[in-house]
């Protein structure tokens, strides 16, 4: 038996998703499933804004001891590998993480979340001991300096674009997912969304560009244990409510959960356990060698043994948040399922289980609590924004400016000054994406590999080429990027194209790896070096025209 044909929440926006949680102003009755709105109380609001308050302070402290770029974009690469391991997660788990895998387990059971867990150790190995000695041999800053010494300048300001426009899409992504959140859990307008994206955007934005890189990995830590910690006490409170672990543990597979299958060539099956085993490991593996992000964390420490010990922390602190969101999929389930006039009339566990688990928030915690959830919300979403701050105004240092336009009178306090306004203009720019978030069609799970892996495989084909391809050229590489940027468009938004059937997320990753490496090896054996602009030009038009006439053949 396959899975349904439609996504497991529908192809709708996100903000129809959840805007959907809850309805304000209404009173429990049994036959409308609505529970009365409980939103923030004022012990809620002093967990908030005593947790801002602490954030700011920390970048305020660390303020003090950025005196070189070098400090301030690497903490003079002497970080703990503890604090840097679970940096990396936070940063990696983002509010999409925190609602998203327990959604997923209360619509879809726990196979996703199982195989990821499966995959780490996978992951560990690869990354470790393949990518990560051959990162910090690098002695680099931005990721994408190499690829100047292999593939020549205009490839680093290529790649490096990309990575800029996908960091701005995903932390736009992230304020918006968080703001809107919050609206429907407190029961606010959706007017409200703007303020409270600007509210969190500016806090996020001001600790990060005062306090620099290690401000940034000490928030990412506090806020881990954070979001930790609310996911925790959210299956306490279900086990104290409903009487013991074992009212909410899943004893059989739900009769609303789709069947998972080890594999299938059907591409238009959801999900199924070599799908999600197979891309845990590429997209960790992507990240950890070409997302600025993530390498900054292993070059911010002292060596390889301390770069992998980093990686290990990452390992054990994201096996820990799966285990514990997958544990909230199964209490928020429970609850559900022993109390089925608790869910709304416009709700089901079969299509919102993104929904049911703020809308449990909101409804059914007891005073406090709510806050410390949403102070994991908003630690997910900040951790990310920071990360993404921080490493796009390393990227625009390094890669734009200093290779642009050099001056090698500027002072260290001048290039710390430029840094912060960096950071400054890279917080605005994610605070302006935010809204237009909504135009993105899928489910929390879904919409993350969606929209990651448009720009992820590209630009670690690009990275792939020009460390391990030794015939790799400039002209092979930019092409084999277009190629796999366009091959995870089409399949992640083939019913967009085509208006047929959708195709699974999780041949994303795949397709567009495979078709990156094997495309920028093909184009790199054309004879392209030496060659003028026009010639190079003339060649690009006739690589190229075979995508438009595709898409228009695929044209309903």
């Amino acid at each position: 038996m396959t899975p349904p044909r439609s996504y497991c929440c529908g192809p709708i926006r996100i903000g129809a998703l959840l805007a959907a949680v809850i309805r304000p102003g209404t009173a429990y009755a049994a036959d409308s499933g609505e529970a009365p709105l409980r939103g923030l109380g004022a012990v809620d609001w002093l967990v908030l804004v005593g947790i801002a308050a602490l954030l700011i302070g920390i970048g305020a402290y660390y303020s003090r001891r950025q005196k070189t770029a070098e400090n301030y974009f690497m903490a003079d690469r002497n970080m703990s590998p503890f604090l840097v391991g679970i940096s990396l997660y936070a940063t990696i788990c983002s509010t999409l993480t925190y609602l998203g895998l327990p959604g997923e387990v209360v619509q879809n059971g726990p196979v996703y979340l199982l195989l990821t867990l499966a995959a780490f150790p996978v992951v560990y190995l690869v990354v470790g001991y393949r990518v990560i000695p051959l990162i910090m041999r690098l002695k680099v800053t931005s990721v994408y300096e190499l690829l100047e010494q292999r593939l020549g300048f205009h490839v680093r300001l290529a790649t490096s674009a990309a990575f800029l426009l996908t960091r701005f899409v995903w932390m736009g992504l992230m304020l918006y997912t968080t703001s809107l959140i919050l609206v429907t859990v407190l029961g606010w307008d959706p007017a409200w969304i703007p303020l409270i994206s600007l509210i969190t955007g500016v806090i996020t934005t001001t600790y990060s560009l005062v306090g620099g890189y290690a401000a940034v990995v000490i928030t990412d830590v506090l806020q881990f244990f954070i979001l930790l910690l609310g996911a925790i006490a959210t299956v306490v409170c279900v086990t104290v409510l409903m009487g013991g672990v074992g009212t909410w543990w899943p004893t059989q597979w739900s009769g609303h959960w789709a069947p998972q299958p080890f594999f299938s060539t059907d591409p238009h099956v959801r999900v199924t356990m070599v799908g999600t085993f197979v891309g845990t490991i590429i997209w960790w593996v992507c990240t950890s060698a070409s997302d600025q992000m993530a390498v900054q964390r292993f070059l911010s420490t002292r060596d390889v043994p301390a770069a992998r010990r980093a990686l290990l922390h990452n390992c054990i602190a994201a096996g820990s948040v799966v285990v514990v969101l997958c544990l909230v999929g199964f209490a928020v389930l429970g609850f559900y399922q022993a109390n089925p006039d608790f869910v709304p009339s416009h709700l089901s566990l079969a299509k919102n289980g993104d929904a049911l688990f703020p809308h449990f928030v909101g409804h059914f915690l007891p005073v406090g609590l709510p806050g410390l959830v949403v102070s994991g919300l908003l630690a997910a979403a900040m951790s990310s924004l920071s990360s993404g701050i921080n490493s796009s105004a390393t990227v625009l240092t390094k890669d734009f400016i200093e290779t642009l336009a050099p001056d090698g009178q500027r002072t260290e306090s001048t290039r710390v000054k430029h840094a912060r306004l960096l950071a400054f203009g890279v917080g605005v720019a994610a605070i302006a994406a935010s809204l237009l978030a909504d135009l993105i069609p899928g489910n929390l799970v879904e919409l993350g590999g969606k929209m990651v892996n448009l720009f992820l495989c590209p630009l670690f084909g690009v990275l792939f080429l020009a460390l391990w391809v030794p015939f790799a050229t400039p002209f092979g590489a930019i092409m084999g990027a277009i190629y796999s940027f366009v091959t995870a468009l089409l399949v992640g938004y083939w019913d967009m194209f085509t208006g047929g059937q959708a195709l699974s997320f999780q041949w994303i990753a795949p397709c567009a790896l495979t078709v990156s490496i094997a495309a920028g090896c093909l184009f790199s054996l054309m004879p392209t070096r030496g060659k003028s602009f026009r010639v190079l030009t003339a060649y690009a038009t006739v690589v190229l025209l075979p995508w438009p006439l595709l898409i228009l053949l695929l044209r309903p």
